[in-house]
Order: C-alpha cells, then sequence, then structure tokens
C-alpha cells in the first residue's frame, strides 16, 4: 500500500470511527452509572481495557498498552519500542527487537527521549542516556508488565522525573498471582534468536506472595557479524497486611552484552544495505609498518627495534571484536501503602540502582600518535602506540532515593501531598590502550595507556515537592485539577574533562604543548519552585467526555554530562555559562468516548519550548561515527491532533475488530540556531503518523492479527536539507491456544509473530541531528514461541 493511500485510509478509519453513532444523554449522573453498568462494551482477547487504553475520567491525554496488547508483542521486545503503538510516539529502533542501546529513536509533539520522563512502579527511571543513565529498556521484561500508560503532553505533577518536559510514561508491573504455578515460553526466530523465559509464583499464602523469573535472549546481529546476548532477572515479594495495607520489595537484574554495528550516510546502505564491520582484520590498508625506536618500558631509555608498529592502517579499525557494549545493572526498590485513617493513604517508594558497564571501540595509530605525543610532552606516564588501540569508556553509578505522598479524600476533594529526594553520581572513564602485536585482536595491555581522555564524576541532587487538588463538581460529572510542584537539582562535575585537562597545544607555538588544566570542579543549581497544572474532565453523558489541561514543566538540560565536560576553559578562572533549565507550556483539550462498538480518544495540542538543547555531531575520525554535542535552539513549538480507536462492529459477531492511531504533529524551531533558520522543521518529527491493525478472532483457540506503520517524510537535521523518506512497515502475528475440540491442553499456547512483513527496505533512525547518519530498517523477521502455563 503506497504511503498516500495509508494516510487515507488512516484519516478515514478513525473519522469513521468517531462518526459512530451518537447515544442521548442521560439525566443526571447516577443515571448515567447505571448504564454504564448495563452495557456491554467492546471486548477481546487482544483488546485493550477501555479505561486505561482512552485513559478514563483522566484530565489529560492518557493513552495506554496493557497486558493483552504485551501478551502478543514478539518475545523479548524492548521495553522503548513497545511505545509505538501509541499516538503521537514516533519510535525508531535498529533490529525487530530494539535491543541495540545506540540505535533508539523516540520523539513525542516537540519532544524526544531525553525530555521524556519514565517510571517503573514508582521508581523514577533518570535519565534515558545509553551511557550511565537508566534507559527503561533494561529494566523490563514483556512478560511481567500489566500496563505501560503515557500521557504525552502533561503528566500529573506527583510523578517524579527531572528529565520530563511534559510526557511521563508509567511502566506497571504485574502483582504476583493468588495461585501458585507458574510459566515457561521458550522463543526461535531468524538471526538464530532463541529466548528462553521462565516464571514461578508461590501464590497467596496467609497474605505472603512472591514470584521470581529469569529471561534469557540470544541473537546474531540482523547486520553484520556479532551478536547479543541478554540475561534478565525480576522478583517480587509482597505481604498483605489486610485490604488496605501491603509491603512490596521488588527485584530487577539486567546482565547485557552486543556488538555495535555502524550507522552510515544513506549512500553506503544503497551500496550495501547489510553493510557491517569485518568479521576479519582486512588485510588490504591495514598492515602499514612505522619504523621507529621507542620507550616502551617508561625509564626514559630508548628500547631499540624490539617492535615496530605494524597494524596502523585506516581499515584495522573495522573489525568487530574490537566494538562492544557491556552493561550489569541492578535495581531494588520497596513499596508501602496503607490507610492511616479511613480516607487518608499513605504510599512511599524507597529505591537503589547499580550500574556498571564499558564500551569499547578502536582507535587508529595515527589518531593516538597524536595525542600520544602532546601527553608523553606534558609528563603524562603514556606509553607510545603500538598499533590499533583498545578504546575502554567505562561507566558506572548509583542511585538512591525515595518518594511519598498522602492522599486525603474530604468532602468533594482529593488532596495529594508529596514529595521525592534522589541522590544520584556516575562516574566515567575514556582511555586508549595498547594491544599485543598492536593487533586489533591482541590482548589488551592493561599497563600501557597510550593517552587519556576523560576521568570525572557527575553528581545530582534532587528534590521535587507537589500539592495537588482534585474537585468534584455537578454530581461527579465535573472534576476539577488543580496542582503544583517544584524542581531543585544540585549537579555538580568533578574530575578531569576531556583532552584540555591532560594537555593543550600551545596557542602560540606551533608544536608546542602545556600542561593542561588538571582536574576540575563544576557546579550549578537548577531550580523552578512554582510549575502548574490545571485540568478538567467533564462527562457529557453515559459515554462521553471532555477534557483539557495546562502545565509548566522545567528540567535538567539534556545531555548534562556531555555540556558540563566541555573542556575549552579552567573553570576555576575563566568558568563557561551553566547551559539554562529547559522549559516547557503545554495545552491540551480532548474528547473520548466509550460505546459498545467502539471507544476513542481526540486531542488537540500546542507546546512551547524554551532553552531547548539540540544535537549537533561532528564524524570522530577514530571511530568514522557521529559524536555528539548540544546547541541552545532557543525556542521551539509544536501543535498538531492525535487520534486513536477500537471499532468492533457487530455485523462481525464480534469476531473482527479494527484498532487504529493517527498523529499530525508540526514542531519547529521558532529561533535560528547553529547555522539553521527559524522555522524549520525539528529533526526526527514527522507530520504525520499512523498505526492501525485489524484483529480476527473467529474460535476461542486462535487469534490473528495484521498491523502497520507509517513514519511520515522527516528531516535528519535542524536546516531541512538532510530529507527521510516516509515509509509503511506491516507486521502479523497468529497465536493458537486455549479452548479447542482437539485435546490439546489449553494451558499450551503457539505464537508465530512476523516483523516488516513486506521485507521493506528503508532507512529509519538516524544517530545524531546534522551528520545524516542513518539505520536501516530490519528486513523480514520471524519468530515462533511456545508457551506452557501451570
Amino acid at each position: 500500500m503506497s504511503s498516500l493511500r495509508l494516510s487515507v485510509f488512516a484519516t478515514a478509519t478513525c473519522v469513521a470511527c468517531f462518526a459512530a453513532p451518537q447515544a442521548g444523554a442521560q439525566e443526571n449522573s447516577d443515571a448515567n452509572e447505571e448504564a454504564r453498568q448495563e452495557t456491554v462494551y467492546v471486548e477481546g482477547r487482544r483488546i485493550s481495557q477501555t479505561d486505561e487504553a482512552i485513559g478514563l475520567n483522566e484530565a489529560t491525554n492518557t493513552v495506554a498498552v496493557t497486558r493483552e496488547e504485551l501478551l502478543s508483542a514478539p518475545s523479548g521486545i524492548s521495553g522503548l519500542k513497545m511505545l509505538e503503538t501509541l499516538p503521537g510516539f514516533n519510535v525508531q529502533t535498529d533490529g525487530a527487537l530494539g535491543l541495540y542501546e545506540f540505535g533508539n529513536s523516540v520523539t513525542v509533539r516537540a519532544f524526544n527521549l531525553q525530555q521524556i520522563g519514565f517510571v517503573l512502579d514508582g521508581v523514577p527511571m533518570g535519565r534515558s542516556d545509553a551511557f550511565g543513565g537508566s534507559p527503561i529498556f533494561r529494566y523490563v521484561d514483556n512478560e511481567n508488565l500489566g500496563s505501560v500508560v503515557a500521557s504525552p503532553g502533561a503528566g500529573d505533577v506527583s510523578l517524579p522525573s527531572y528529565a520530563s518536559l511534559g510526557p511521563i510514561v508509567s511502566y506497571n508491573t504485574v502483582a504476583p498471582s493468588d495461585e501458585a504455578g507458574g510459566k515457561i515460553a521458550y522463543t526461535i526466530g531468524d538471526d538464530n534468536l532463541e529466548r528462553s523465559f521462565i516464571k514461578l509464583e508461590t501464590g497467596d499464602i496467609n497474605g505472603f506472595s512472591a514470584y521470581i523469573s529469569r529471561s534469557k535472549t540470544d541473537s546474531d546481529l540482523w547486520r553484520g557479524p556479532g551478536s547479543i546476548d541478554r540475561e534478565h532477572i525480576e522478583g517480587k515479594v509482597r505481604y498483605e497486611f489486610d485490604s488496605d495495607t501491603f509491603l512490596q520489595f521488588n527485584y530487577v537484574h539486567n546482565d547485557f552484552f552486543d556488538y555495535d554495528s555502524p550507522s552510515g550516510p544513506e549512500s553506503v546502505f544503497e551500496d550495501d544495505y547489510y553493510y557491517g564491520y569485518s568479521p576479519i582484520i582486512p588485510e588490504e590498508g591495514c598492515v602499514d609498518p612505522q619504523p621507529g625506536v621507542y620507550d616502551y618500558n617508561g625509564d626514559g631509555v630508548a628500547d631499540g627495534d624490539d617492535f615496530t608498529p605494524i597494524y596502523t592502517g585506516g581499515t584495522c579499525t573495522q573489525y568487530y571484536q574490537d566494538r562492544i557494549n557491556i552493561r550489569d545493572d541492578a535495581l531494588y526498590s520497596l513499596n508501602f501503602e496503607t490507610d492511616i485513617t479511613p480516607g487518608l493513604m499513605f504510599k512511599a517508594t524507597a529505591y537503589q540502582e547499580e550500574k556498571d558497564g564499558y564500551g569499547v571501540s578502536p582507535d587508529s595509530y595515527s589518531n593516538t600518535l597524536g595525542r600520544y605525543t602532546g601527553q608523553a610532552a606534558v609528563g603524562l606516564d603514556v606509553v607510545h602506540p603500538r598499533g590499533v588501540q583498545f578504546g575502554l569508556s567505562e561507566v558506572g553509578g548509583t542511585r538512591k532515593g525515595a518518594v511519598a505522598g498522602v492522599e486525603w479524600d474530604v468532602a468533594n476533594h482529593t488532596l495529594e501531598i508529596g514529595g521525592w529526594y534522589e541522590d544520584e553520581d556516575y562516574h566515567r572513564t575514556q582511555a586508549r590502550l595498547n594491544k599485543t602485536n598492536g593487533s586489533a585482536d591482541g590482548d589488551v595491555l592493561w599497563d600501557e595507556t597510550a593517552y587519556y581522555r576523560r576521568d570525572y564524576t557527575s553528581y545530582r541532587e534532587t528534590v521535587q515537592l507537589y500539592i495537588k487538588d482534585t474537585i468534584s463538581l455537578l454530581e461527579d460529572r465535573l472534576k476539577l485539577e488543580v496542582g503544583i510542584k517544584s524542581l531543585n537539582v544540585d549537579y555538580s562535575l568533578e574530575g578531569y574533562r576531556d583532552y584540555n585537562d591532560y594537555y593543550r597545544v600551545d596557542p602560540d607555538n606551533e608544536g608546542e604543548y602545556l600542561p593542561g588544566f588538571g582536574p576540575q570542579d563544576i557546579s550549578a543549581e537548577y531550580e523552578d519552585n512554582f510549575l502548574p497544572m490545571i485540568g478538567a474532565v467533564y462527562d457529557l453523558n453515559t459515554f462521553d467526555q471532555v477534557f483539557a489541561s495546562y502545565s509548566q514543566n522545567y528540567a535538567l538540560p539534556r545531555g548534562a554530562d556531555d555540556v558540563f565536560s566541555i573542556a575549552s576553559t579552567d573553570a576555576a578562572t575563566d568558568p563557561l555559562p551553566a547551559p539554562e533549565g529547559e522549559e516547557s507550556e503545554n495545552w491540551e483539550i480532548g474528547i473520548r468516548t466509550n460505546r459498545p462498538e467502539f471507544y476513542g480518544s481526540a486531542s488537540l495540542f500546542y507546546t512551547t519550548f524554551d532553552n531547548r538543547l539540540v544535537e549537533g555531531s561532528v564524524i570522530n575520525p577514530a571511530t568514522e561515527q557521529p559524536e555528539v554535542y548540544y546547541i541552545n535552539a532557543g525556542e521551539t513549538e509544536a501543535y498538531g491532533i492525535e487520534l486513536s480507536g477500537v471499532y468492533q462492529p457487530s455485523v462481525f459477531n464480534d469476531q473482527l475488530y479494527f484498532n487504529g492511531n493517527l498523529t499530525y504533529n508540526n514542531a519547529e524551531s521558532k529561533d535560528a540556531f547553529g547555522g539553521n533558520p527559524a522555522g524549520s522543521t525539528l529533526a526526527d518529527s514527522p507530520k504525520w503518523l499512523f498505526t492501525g491493525g485489524v484483529t480476527y478472532e473467529p474460535t476461542p483457540w486462535l487469534v490473528a492479527n495484521v498491523s502497520g506503520k507509517y513514519t511520515g517524510k522527516r528531516y535528519a537535521d535542524y536546516a531541512e536539507s538532510y530529507e527521510m523518506e516516509d515509509y509503511t512497515v506491516l507486521s502479523a502475528y497468529l497465536d493458537l491456544g486455549g479452548p479447542n475440540d482437539f485435546g490439546i491442553p489449553e494451558n499450551v499456547s503457539l505464537r508465530f509473530n512476523v516483523d516488516n512483513l513486506l521485507d521493506e527496505e528503508v532507512e529509519t533512525a538516524f544517530v545524531y541531528a546534522g551528520s545524516a547518519y542513518f539505520r536501516p530498517l530490519n528486513p523480514r523477521t520471524f519468530q515462533a514461541t511456545l508457551t506452557v502455563n501451570f
């Protein structure tokens, strides 16, 4: 189906849905509630619960992916990729499962991934950066999620986040089952995919219940050599003292290893769509002996011709074994909830996250030699490069904090008061080490550092407070929400930021070197004590609601570590100005409906954004990949409409239903910046997005679905010079299991999933704005999953 035809089909589908016959208003709220209770609404094994799916009774546009949908997704899918079925979310990932951490791109309205807040079972997830952050996809398995609830524009003031400028996404895991048992699932698929999942449940034992699960995912990369290896463990222990009081401990551990895959200009994938790194050390252009006499042991005496660097050519850095990512993360949290008195609830969550890992990318001999020469000249303990270098980037740190609040129902008010405190430290180092024989497949010589780049620790101390009142009026048909939050983030960075803190080139004497600025101590405070949110939701009748909201938001500048680690001056004598905190205002108004054959929502939104930091990039000559830096783009704005709905016409005996989301989003810069003109469309922001599908349930033991995702034309930069073509990708699944006449146990099911059904070839995610470096869409990919519940 062409892009134009699909757009027309999408618009017609959503318009037809909202043109469904309207029911008359009831005379009062009691009649409304009675009618709701007696009406049979849209239902099916793969249809979301309507109140969650369309945010019933919410004052903001709130949409959700619920458990029914999650259980239909491909086994092992990334927690981020789950968002692509929601209206407004432009999600681009690398691979069918979206597990490659450096291949993710998300935009919604005027915001991108680093400006969205994520919360897991009450725990704020902090930054989404692959380096040192807490991206949500490391902490969830599809099988344990109950829902993914998103507010694309104006999240609740009670939700904790220093990153969100409006959008908030809450991932909610299921509680332990009341019944003892478990689940075993095994998946095989293309690219040698193997995934196992096992979960054991204790059941309810006098108020005590628990589960533990483990998944193991192994797969080859879909292009180029290398693999993905993910081991994920989740556990939950819960004790219910009574119906209103519980204590719950949660544990997540994620052990992840994968190889890099390269991005590239469009021309690269036109020549070779499956372009990847080399499975062997290239000989042509790689072996280039560099004769010389070097002091390798650092005693000041030349060691003679005992070694001559050989692997020094440019292609030596294309070997895949030199490009890996390793992460080992754990999250512990404790939830407590109780009713202090009738109508007065107390909720609290304490948590600690431990992060560790490193990444490796090679560095060329010529690039290393230049850095080594300068650092050796100022007396640093560096060793002459032997050839291709082992480029080590280590990350680690700890986040710990607590969220607490009370909720008081009094008269026609629900009053909420609470706060959040978090303390985070993050340590990052970068250095280039020698390898035996100077070869990319040599052993790392841990005592031979060819040059240093970074060694710093950043700290964030965050305090957020909020108060919110929900007022019920007009016999509960109208609910007003008025809230205020304050946010304070103390940021500091200590240590060596970048090259100039180690050594500098003398500007007055070419070829001469000066000592670096040395370790630095930088700090900044980000604070806004008045961030209001006001909203309303009104019942028009039994089936329809209108809603509206306005909010102001404030956030720590995205990429703060990258911004503060610029080492162009001595921070003690000539400090660089700290970037301004990012600010936004969000307006939205909409309508939602819940009817026997159809449920859906529609919203109009307008967002303004000040002090927006955007990504620029340069190509690193050592890795031949883009390296990001940030620019203040001033003010941007976005406006548009989001439609979503599910339609189950009775003419098909409730066996066939249609779902669709349509988004129009015009997001553009208001100010000129960095040579980019004002009025340009924001990078990676398509004006049109559509997702839709058809699901067929002819019997209790069969569910079949075909879904499509259309991404409209967008740009890879802020000057509209690198256009990315629009594209459509289809997926499908077939689920067999449940009550049947064949004698097959009802606790056994078999699911087939296929991604990119028509095997489209197109560039999808881009790496950094300004570079026009892209990643291609994965080819048609199959998987099959056998599940046994017991």
